[in-house]
């Protein structure tokens, strides 16, 4: 259920009697030692009430949150809010196993104090970062948006990798490669250098100036002069000149933790590091694997000991390590004392004993495969290399062998399929030895081009993020969520991309609060957190030194409020623009500005159109399209109407005719994915327009089906008319839209219809019917996580809730609220017992509600950080 009590989130949630107090709308009283106000959410007075009532009668109060801050600090608001009059005890596990449990109990604590304040002072220490600098970017560049502790850290993160990007000058270089024959077996080499000189490659290059480094001898060879080569060498006699084999061992990776959990998962999983966590927390619930919220990479005596049982039946005893394997965990700042991310229990069940599918039991089989590696013995391989000369160049072929495969027979990273990883990790070249004359089939010259520094993946983000300190990991996912929710970040083709928003309030934290958004400085933050749980420091000093101290947060922010300008907060400076170009950021996003005064003229951005793809050259584009109109591509042959490109928000398009009083709407159709607006040509413009395309009348209800292309590409589209759906069906990969036939069109239409993409049509769990309708009310895996279903609305879970726990009655509620209607409105065509229970149960919250309400208020009120502490320890 996660946090039962928090700061309140707006202006409703204030209690009437402190309303009217200023420090009420930053929910934290900075006069009066920090002093938090928390109210019991809407969505959580119904299991505050459920287990005020479950106390009553009770002999003992045992309190089984997750053993972290969190689950500490949700312990102590347990106990604020019940109040119990029976014993309590603390008891930690960090797995859902019967002998976990039973272990558990026999072994309770008190509650922890530092654990709880540590908690208290990360959330109060955001909301004041929070609520102080995002009115500052609302006032100054644009409503709505927000700044963050550890977020605005890691948007500065990905916008200097796109400021990189954008700095970047690409260098080309040329070389050779070869296809040689041996005995049996043909492979490949690639030139290594001419005349003793080597031949210049991608890291040679300086990536400001796209040119060779200060320093580097090495021979640049363009198209000519590799041409000339290619041609000098073509019939020459090659000779093997050196081999070498050098021994080496790879040593399996330490079992997961929470970030590398992310990262892999990313990787090979395609999940996000929101859904990671997500389908790992369910997994934890259901018992199969221990707490997946660790900075630790050691194993238990009992984990190590079903690993290496697993090692032996599944493997043999020759892929088992001599000597137990114990990891020890390097993270900058690693602080939580659990195990690592694994398989629960004395013994692992192997993925297909679990009967897990889909996402959870891809992570399980991950986790299980990680965890058992880390006892395998290590790999032994061989790294081939083989030099050959033709005239006075020097090739290359390297190669590898795997001499025994170790761990790599369980786990290989990356790849899901380790017997098909071990092929492709296995390069054999031919039985070699100097002096031999390999046959050339086939010389090619091939050029090359300088790449960018790439943008973060997650996995990739997480991972800098972990080496520099930036959060914990049991954060990661949050941050990343957030990001790409408020709109700094976009997420295409797994790469982070910033928008240029995020540029501007970068820009601005950059230059009037430097520290906020400087990684060491987050990452000392993040440091003092840690000690504040260990008790070696004191947070009540230490929140007042941030906030209220002589380079305070509260001042810095009330200084600089007149010194930051609007209109230069609003501009985002990039670097390779002409003067009179600047990018700006208005109310409805991005744009181009040209010129001053009354010669000022503005051009809308695409959304498709990166910081670092804003070139002079789409520019000027976009520019030349709002001051004379659009390019004309050409006549339509058939229509002898106009076809013009134009660039629209979404990018390129092309468009038949202008718009006009009776034709408001002109027949567009977007470029494909790839082509470039200066290669359309007319013959191209018209295929392109020529869609939706009618394939003929359906035979049982006799309306048309046509073929379009839509945001998810070509689809094939029966129309049914009279108010129903159309139905709709994707055009599979080898089906072209512009001359499938109408029998083609049929028989995808007969095809039974899925939701786009595996995960989104992934059925989690069915609630019932609605009451209204009679509808199904279900929970889906879809792209964000998981969420409830009826009908065309859909609400996603929260970060508390779960598939499991969650109940039709709940999901009523989400809906509702979703919609606007009231639960009980629409629960009326029940029955009649159902109506009466509704009716007896909304009366009972209304009041319970009110009460909640005002007693969590008083208590908020009169408690005092001394009150608070005594109570946590009694």
């Amino acid at each position: 259920m996660g946090h039962v009590r928090d700061l309140p989130q707006s202006a409703s949630d204030i209690p009437a009697d402190l309303k009217g107090t200023e420090w009420a709308k930053l929910g934290v009283n900075v006069d009066a030692d920090f002093e938090p106000l928390y109210i019991v959410p809407d969505d959580k007075k119904k299991i505050v009430r459920e287990l005020k009532s479950a106390l009553k009668g009770v002999k003992e109060l045992i309190l089984a949150t997750d053993e972290d801050r969190e689950g500490e600090s949700i312990s102590w608001h347990l106990l604020q809010i019940l109040q119990p009059k029976v014993p309590i005890k603390r008891m930690v596990f960090h797995e859902i196993t019967s002998e976990a449990i039973k272990a558990a109990l026999k072994d309770c604590r008190q509650i922890d104090d530092r654990l709880v304040h540590a908690q208290e002072t990360r959330r109060i220490l955001d909301r004041l970062v929070g609520y102080t600098l995002s009115p500052l970017l609302w006032k100054k560049i644009a409503w709505g948006l927000s700044a963050g502790r550890v977020q605005s850290v890691a948007v500065r993160v990905i916008v200097n990798r796109e400021r990189e990007r954008r700095a970047f000058k690409s260098g080309s270089y040329w070389d050779l490669k070869a296809n040689l024959f041996a005995p049996k077996q043909e492979f490949p080499v690639q030139l290594v250098s001419v005349g003793g000189v080597n031949v210049a490659t991608g890291k040679d290059f300086d990536e400001a100036t796209g040119k060779i480094a200060k320093g580097r001898k090495v021979l640049l060879l363009d198209e000519a002069a590799a041409i000339a080569l290619q041609q000098k060498l073509n019939g020459k006699v090659w000779s093997v000149s050196n081999l070498d084999e050098r021994p080496t061992t790879r040593k399996p990776s330490p079992p997961f933790t929470t970030s590398t959990l992310q990262q892999e998962a990313n990787r090979k999983l395609r999940l996000s590091a929101r859904d990671s966590m997500r389908v790992a927390q369910a997994l934890y619930e259901q018992g199969f694997i221990t707490y997946m919220r660790t900075d630790s990479v050691h194993l238990s005596q009992q984990a190590i000991t079903a690993a290496r049982q697993c090692v032996t039946s599944m493997y043999g005893n020759n892929f088992l390590s001599k000597e137990p394997r114990q990891y020890v965990t390097k993270s900058k700042g690693a602080q939580e004392a659990h195990e690592a991310i694994r398989p629960a229990g004395a013994t692992f069940r192997t993925p297909q004993e679990t009967g897990l599918s889909g996402r959870e039991l891809a992570l399980y089989d991950l986790i299980w495969k990680r965890t058992v590696a880390s006892q395998m013995e290590d790999a032994r391989l061989t790294m081939l290399s083989v030099q050959l000369t033709v005239e006075d160049a020097l090739f290359r072929a390297s190669g590898k062998r795997i001499d025994f495969a170790g761990f790599f027979r369980a786990y290989v990273e990356g790849s899901d399929d380790p017997d098909a990883a071990l092929e492709e990790k296995e390069v054999m070249l031919p039985p070699l030895k100097v002096g031999d004359h390999p046959v050339c089939r086939e010389l090619n010259t091939v050029g090359h081009e300088t790449q960018p520094p790439a943008r973060f993946t997650e996995a990739a983000l997480v991972k800098m993020l972990e080496s520099e300190g930036i959060g914990r990991p049991s954060t990661y996912a949050s941050i990343i969520g957030t990001i790409c929710d408020r709109g700094y970040v976009q997420l295409v083709n797994n790469a982070l991309i910033p928008s240029f928003t995020a540029f501007a309030v970068t820009s601005l934290l950059e230059e009037h609060f430097p520290n906020l958004v400087d990684p060491s400085f987050t990452s000392k933050m993040e440091q003092t957190l840690d000690d504040i749980s260990m008790g070696t420091v004191e947070w009540l000093p230490y929140l007042k030194k941030f906030y209220s101290g002589e380079q305070g947060l509260s001042g810095q922010v009330k200084s600089r409020d007149s010194l930051i300008d609007g209109e230069s907060a609003r501009t985002v400076r990039l670097e390779g623009l002409d003067d009179d170009v600047k990018v700006k950021i208005g109310k409805f996003g991005a744009y181009i500005q040209v010129g001053e005064g009354d010669r000022t003229v503005n051009s809308s951005i695409p959304q498709n159109l990166t910081p670092s793809d804003l070139v002079p050259e789409k520019i000027e584009l976009l520019l030349k399209q709002k001051l004379e109109g659009p390019d004309q591509v050409g006549i339509h042959p058939e229509l002898n109407e106009p076809i013009f490109m134009m660039m629209g928000q979404y990018g390129p398009y092309v468009q038949l005719g202008q718009a006009t009083d009776a034709v408001p709407k002109p027949k567009r159709a977007s470029l494909p994915k790839g082509m470039q607006p200066e290669n359309v040509t007319v013959d191209i413009a018209v295929k392109l327009l020529a869609l939706p395309r009618t394939l003929g009348a359906h035979p049982e209800t006799g309306n048309r089906v046509f073929v379009n292309t839509g945001r998810f590409g070509p689809y094939v589209c029966h129309t049914k008319g009279n108010g129903d759906k159309d139905d709709n069906r994707s055009l599979k990969s080898t089906d072209d839209p512009y001359t499938i036939t109408f029998e083609r069109g049929l028989e995808l239409l007969a095809q039974p219809k899925t939701l786009r993409g595996a995960a989104a049509a992934k059925v989690l769990k069915s609630l019932g019917k609605h009451p209204d309708d009679n509808d199904a009310i279900e929970i889906l895996d879809g792209k964000y996580g998981a969420y409830v279903k009826h009908g065309k609305v859909n609400v996603s879970l929260t970060k508390e809730q779960t598939v499991e726990g969650l109940t039709l009655e709940e999901a009523l509620s989400m809906l509702a609220s979703k919609s606007g209607k009231s639960t009980s409105k629409r629960t009326k065509s029940a029955s009649s017992e159902t109506k009466k229970a509704t009716t007896k149960k909304t009366t009972t919250k209304s009041t319970a509600t009110k009460a909640t309400t005002t007693k969590t208020a008083a208590k908020t009120t009169k408690k005092t950080t001394t009150t608070k502490k005594a109570t946590a320890t009694k």
